[in-house]
């Protein structure tokens, strides 16, 4: 699966952005797909997951409530919405594909078997 993340932008606190991430080359409702975001110095951190038919959808606790995830089969599309942007939501974010391995292995980012380039979003306060 390739995959291509789009979206990101230099926005001001409080704004929304919809990250958008293109899929190709496989069956992509195959795959449970996930957002990841990696700040600055720090690790690459989990920040939402959905299932392969957009079911199930979970989150890391930093984000809930702001962040929605989504996908569209039809278009091969996950998408990211991130209300009320925070500067502290300030990394490159990324999204990638698990064949899914159950239990929590959505939380893991070496469980996740395909990466796109990331975006980056900047959040000035």
């Amino acid at each position: 699966v390739q995959l291509q993340a789009s979206g990101g932008g230099l926005v001001q606190a409080g704004v929304s952005l919809r990250l958008s991430c293109a899929a190709s080359g496989r069956t992509f409702s195959d795959y449970w797909m996930g957002w990841f975001r990696q700040a600055l110095g720090k690790e690459r951190e989990f920040v939402a997951a959905i299932s392969w038919s957009g079911i199930s959808t979970y989150y890391a606790d930093s984000v809930k409530g702001r962040f929605t995830i989504s996908r569209d089969n039809e278009k091969n599309m996950v998408y990211l919405q991130i209300n009320s942007l925070k500067p502290e939501d300030t990394a490159v974010y990324y999204c990638a594909a698990s064949r899914g391995r159950g239990g929590l292995a959505y939380l893991v980012a070496a469980t996740y078997d395909y990466w796109g380039q990331g975006t980056q979003v900047t959040v000035s306060s």
